[in-house]
């Protein structure tokens, strides 16, 4: 390769006598530093940040509702599990375009990325027909003289709806909101809490591409150290244009410099194993993780080593995160809908969780020993026919 500054000066090193008033240069920066960049906390930011782009929040934020949506919700009357009941239908049906799982699925969605999940009650005639899943970015809270909702506006299609929280047979919206230590109506999601951690993983999703992008481009400084002479403005403009077009692009990359006559090439930058992107990557995945209460195992995320195995790993997110949630929203749904079905209640039924079999034969086996204890107490202990 012809050297650079050679033809930048028409094949001389010396650099010629000038009489303009530029003062000159000796030397070109490539890589200016800017602030830190951050997105917003609105709802719609964190989500397109987040589980539209980021495939930690989206595979937690799955793994969550699909893994929850797998315990069924079991209607019981007088303590006894039912098989037929109105309230039953309804949870297996809830309107003509979801189905049941659909729309726990929906509800535990919403909760883990705007920290808000909303329902609303079709009622005809008295009677609770219909359950529908709302957006909670489309949700505001009308709050009354006492400062408790009294009724929520629904904004869709340019408009908005009043819907009534007056109590005929329910209320017409059921507001499951997680907890919120300055707001007194909104609820607060894991989604919020790793937004920090979720800016740093899309930073350093976002910097390896322009590496790809970008590989040959030099990341520091040229600097011109002939005599005491320094580069002319024209010089100086030929110079940084020759280093775009021929050092700059993956085209270009791996793309060798020669410099003679005084350039010297200064690095103005750490390389990417000083910086260390890669495990300050994989840390953000670990908080944001843990924001969602998912064992990075799960997510195969390396160095966490925390748990033994897969299988442990498994017992801990459905001991410290499934079942709570699980539990919350079928005592929401009851305590909402209970009173317009005869005081019939919604219980989570966990007998088919295979990650809590051991839990469960470790219980049976310490109830089973007890011998001051009879059968009914046993079972009651257990769990029979309450699904726990």
């Amino acid at each position: 390769m012809p050297n650079l500054l050679n033809r930048l000066l028409g094949g001389r090193i010396d650099t010629p006598a000038e009489t303009k008033s530029f003062a000159g240069h000796t030397l070109m920066t490539l890589s200016p530093l800017g602030p830190a960049q951050w997105s917003g906390r609105g709802y719609a930011s964190l989500v397109n940040q987040g589980f539209m782009r980021n495939p930690v929040v989206y595979r937690c934020v799955r793994l969550i509702a699909e893994a929850a949506n797998r315990v069924p919700l079991v209607v019981k009357v007088d303590g006894e599990v039912v098989t037929e009941h109105p309230l039953l239908d309804l949870l297996t049906r809830p309107n003509g375009r979801q189905s049941g799982g659909e729309m726990l699925e929906a509800l535990y969605a919403f909760l883990q990325t705007a920290g808000n999940a909303y329902l609303q009650a079709g009622i005809v005639d008295g009677v609770v027909r219909t359950l529908f899943v709302l957006r909670p970015d489309r949700m505001s809270v009308v709050a009354g003289e006492d400062g408790w909702p009294v009724a929520y506006d629904y904004r869709a299609g340019g408009r908005a709806v009043r819907i009534s929280q007056e109590k005929l047979p329910v209320q017409g919206v059921l507001h499951m909101a997680l907890f919120h230590p300055l707001d007194d109506h909104y609820g607060m999601g894991p989604l919020e809490a790793a937004q920090t951690s979720l800016d740093i993983h899309n930073a350093s999703a976002q910097w390896h591409k322009a590496l790809l992008d970008n590989a040959a481009r030099p990341s520091g400084a040229l600097v011109y150290s002939a005599g005491n002479g320094s580069l002319t403005e024209d010089q100086f403009s030929r110079l940084k244009a020759e280093l775009e077009e021929q050092f700059s692009g993956s085209a270009n990359a791996g793309r060798p410099m020669v410099l003679d006559g005084g350039l010297d090439w200064k690095s103005l930058a750490m390389s990417p194993r000083e910086m260390d992107f890669i495990e300050a990557r994989h840390a953000a995945a670990r908080d944001i993780a843990l924001a969602f209460g998912v064992p990075p195992m799960l997510l195969g995320i390396p160095g966490d080593n925390t748990y033994a195995n897969l299988a442990e790993a498994n017992r801990a997110l459905w001991r410290q995160t499934l079942v709570p949630l699980v539990v919350r929203v079928a005592q929401e749904l009851s305590g909402w809908l209970g009173p317009a079905f005869a005081g019939a209640e919604v219980v989570p039924d966990f007998e088919g969780v295979e990650a809590l079999a051991e839990d469960r034969a470790a219980l049976w086996a310490r109830v089973g020993a007890a011998d001051f204890l009879t059968d009914a107490e046993k079972r009651e202990m257990v769990g029979a026919g309450r699904g726990l």
